[in-house]
């Protein structure tokens, strides 16, 4: 007689995705600490080495936790906009944050200089952005969703405009270089000491989100459906979107601009899932968390000079775009 072999139910199936990913991210948390111009090996971590041990905690370390927090952060608010606005296009950015934060910093660079002055202009730009888009957003009596994305492109027009304005008032070998680069974006320069504040504030941030995570799947649904199941549907959709911001401008003032990422986690745990759940926003926030370490991982060695790391999340973001706006255009 032969015996029958029990498949994993849904639920169980999700879970085990979710612990396979976290899996890859682990061995990939494991490369980055050893991969870089500097090699570090185990046998010389333990053996207590000096110089190895001052690169592993004062470079290694520091970006490898970024590239994770920041990769998590990225998704998981990629998953909120995207539920939020019904949009499988949105992003973390879609509402200017990006063009906000990096406005920010190059105002940062120019008048204060400092690393954490530029993290500080930094997240300001992006609240002051988001703020402008909030604000225009609702002179539109309608309160559709597109009023908040339009408001977006708005301010990120603006935005644009502010930081054309600071590069041509900037010094082409110092002050000008340093903007670019950090648009560019990096975990290369990141240490401990820039992390504390912001990694307080995004976790915090990251631990309401999944506090509500029923109210932003319900704000997926019809207006008129989610209230009807008690959703307070401006409040919430503006509690979410301020939240995700916090959260998005806290990873982006440190690292720069880095691309695609909150656009392309979600989708992919939503491939894998096949639903719109809990543990999809948790994959999310997984799959960022691996891009991001992947991304970091070649950036700093595929080539003899570290590259930018939206290099390689454009590289995979861009064809992926251009995928799902054919598929829209499909249906």
């Amino acid at each position: 007689m032969k015996r029958s072999m029990a498949l994993p139910t849904k639920k169980q199936f999700d879970y085990i995705v979710c612990m396979i990913t976290g899996a890859i991210l682990v061995v990939l948390v494991i490369c980055s600490l050893l991969v870089g111009k500097y090699p570090l090996s185990i046998a010389g971590l333990v053996a207590d080495e000096g110089i190895q041990r001052k690169v592993f905690w004062t470079l290694r370390f520091s970006r490898t936790m970024m590239a994770v927090w920041g990769g998590c952060c990225l998704g998981i608010t990629g998953f909120a906009f995207q539920t939020i606005f019904r949009n499988p296009l949105a992003s973390p950015d879609i509402i200017g944050v990006s063009s906000g934060a990096s406005a920010g910093a190059a105002a940062g660079i120019l008048f204060f200089g400092g690393s954490l002055a530029v993290t500080m202009s930094s997240f300001f730009g992006a609240f002051c952005a988001v703020a402008a888009a909030l604000l225009l957003a609702r002179m539109d009596m309608s309160r559709k969703n597109g009023s908040i994305v339009l408001a977006g492109i708005a301010v990120h027009a603006l935005a644009q405009t502010v930081l054309m304005a600071l590069k041509l008032t900037a010094d082409p070998e110092k002050e000008l270089a340093s903007i670019e680069y950090w648009i560019m974006g990096g975990l290369n320069q990141i240490t401990l000491y820039d992390m504390k504040i912001p990694a307080v504030l995004c976790l915090l941030s990251m631990v309401v989100l999944f506090l509500f995570h029923r109210q932003v799947i319900l704000l997926s649904a019809d207006s008129a459906e989610a209230k009807m199941l008690g959703v307070d549907v401006g409040k919430m959709q503006m509690l979410i979107l301020l939240i995700s911001t916090l959260a998005v401008a806290c990873t982006i003032s440190l690292t720069g601009l880095i691309s695609f990422i909150g656009l392309l986690a979600p989708h992919i745990a939503r491939l894998l899932t096949k639903n719109n759940r809990k543990i999809t926003m948790l994959l999310s926030g997984l799959m960022g968390a691996v891009i991001l370490s992947l991304a970091d991982i070649l950036a700093r060695s595929v080539a003899s000079t570290e590259l930018p790391i939206s290099i390689f999340t454009s590289l995979i973001g861009a064809p992926f775009l251009i995928y799902l706006i054919g598929k829209r255009r499909d249906v």
